[in-house]
This record gives C-alpha cells, sequence and structure tokens, in this order.
C-alpha cells in the first residue's frame, strides 16, 4: 500500500470488513505499527507517539470507553492536552445535540456518547481528525447535524478522514475516496475526476452497452456504472462505485492509471 494524504479534503475511507480500514486509521495515530514499511503523519513517525504530533490530531474509534464522569469533568480532564480546544464551540454542538455539559456520560445512550466525543472531536480543532463510523448510534436528525457541522469545519489546513460503511449518510459530504481491499488501494481519487471518467446512470434496460463496467437491479430498473466517453454530468453513486470496483478492480485501475 502507498498512499499519501493532503490537508483541505475529506476523505471517505471504504473497504469490506477486514479490509483494513481501522488498522490503517490506527497506524496513523500511533496505535499500530506496519509490520513493513513506514507510517509518517504530520511529518513525524505515526509509531513514536510524540506529543507535539498527538496534540495535533483527533482518532474517535467506532467502539470507545468513556468513564463514569459527568461531561464537564471529562473535558476538564482531557481539554488541556490539546491547545486550540474551543470549550464554546464544544457547548454549541452540544447544545445543536441536545446533551447538556452536566450530563453523566454512564447515563447516556451509546448514540448520546458518540455525539459528546465528536463534539468533542471537532473542538479539538486539530490538524488532522480521524473518525471510524462516525454516524453508528446517531439518530436521522443527528446524522443531518454531523453532516452540515463538518461541512463547516472543513478548511484547507485541516485533513479529515471518515472511514465508513454508512455511504448514503456521507455522500455529499466526502470529496476524496479512498477504496482499499486486501491491504491494496482499488481507488485514490477526488470526486470531480470520478464523475469525469465514469457516469453513473438509472436505466430501464442494460442493453448491450459496451461501456457498462458494473450493472445492479433497483426499484427504478437497472444502476449502471459506465465510462464516461461522452463527458457527461452525472451525480456520484458512492455505494454503486463501490460495488463497481469490487467487481472489476482491474478496469478501475487502467481508468485512473493506478498501479
Amino acid at each position: 500500500m502507498n498512499l499519501t494524504l493532503q490537508p483541505g479534503s475529506i476523505y471517505g475511507l471504504l473497504g469490506k470488513n477486514g479490509a483494513g480500514k481501522t488498522t490503517l486509521l490506527k497506524m496513523m495515530c500511533g496505535l499500530a505499527t506496519p509490520s513493513a514499511g513506514s507510517c509518517t503523519t504530520l511529518g513525524e513517525k505515526a509509531a513514536s507517539k510524540n506529543p507535539s504530533l498527538m496534540r495535533e490530531l483527533f482518532f474517535l474509534p467506532e467502539e470507545f470507553y468513556m468513564p463514569d464522569m459527568r461531561i464537564s469533568k471529562f473535558v476538564s480532564l482531557n481539554a488541556p492536552f490539546y491547545p486550540e480546544f474551543d470549550i464554546k464551540q464544544f457547548h454549541r454542538y452540544l447544545t445543536e445535540f441536545e446533551i447538556s455539559p452536566e450530563n453523566s456520560l454512564r447515563a447516556l445512550s451509546y448514540g448520546e456518547k458518540k455525539k459528546v466525543m465528536i463534539g468533542f472531536g471537532i473542538a479539538t480543532n486539530t490538524r488532522l481528525l480521524l473518525f471510524d463510523e462516525p454516524t453508528n448510534g446517531l439518530d436521522i436528525p443527528s446524522k443531518r447535524q454531523f453532516r452540515r457541522i463538518m461541512a463547516s469545519i472543513a478548511n484547507e489546513n485541516r485533513c479529515i478522514i471518515i472511514s465508513t460503511h454508512q455511504v448514503r449518510d456521507l455522500e455529499s459530504l466526502i470529496d476524496h475516496l479512498l477504496i482499499v481491499h486486501n491491504n491494496r488501494i482499488l481507488l485514490d481519487e477526488n470526486v470531480e475526476s470520478i464523475t469525469q471518467k465514469l457516469c453513473f446512470k438509472t436505466v430501464q434496460t442494460v442493453g448491450n452497452n459496451q461501456g457498462i463496467l458494473y450493472s445492479e437491479s433497483s426499484l427504478k430498473g437497472h444502476n449502471i456504472l459506465l465510462t464516461n466517453v461522452d463527458g457527461e454530468d452525472s451525480q456520484l453513486d458512492m455505494e454503486l462505485l463501490f460495488n463497481g470496483v469490487q467487481h472489476c478492480p482491474e478496469k478501475i485501475n487502467q481508468i485512473f492509471n493506478l498501479n
């Protein structure tokens, strides 16, 4: 695997269960060490876990432990590790999620704990944000709030990586896609490049179109992924793209000139 990530993008990290998504995120923040090669994060060896690195990244895993204390106490103990943490910003997110900072973490549901940690992570204002399945456990209004908040914090100095299976939740947010399979990068492209080279359509019949890379049945007919030879404008369908990349990885590699 050879991968370089840049600030200024919200990356969507996709892959089947066991493909290596969580392991990659853990390597980037020093919680796992590569058996070969190296992983450098923000110019430093990730495994070193130097304070100068750790204060500039925040990792929210899918499963996490929350201590038995009030949210305000949790913040007072953990916020000092992040020099750019903004308590007013954090409280604003809690208000949007309808959670009081005086609530006990133990009394919160999994989804409410997830919202607290999302708000805390964003309020650290670190240069690197790593989220593993952040929308799991969130209700529909909270997912909408999450998308809005994430879009508002993205800037040219910040790199955000979101590993997810919930592609419908984040389709409008992500601007760069990474698809991994068996420790291999199958796709590493921004959304604009993808829609320039590929076309996403729904048709009644598939026919004999030679440009079709992948098709699947739907209630509206057939969703098809094909090469965009005519320069058509189409909207990215992340689920269709993911399935198509899994179906014909070599053809996708040729289209995007990947090795």
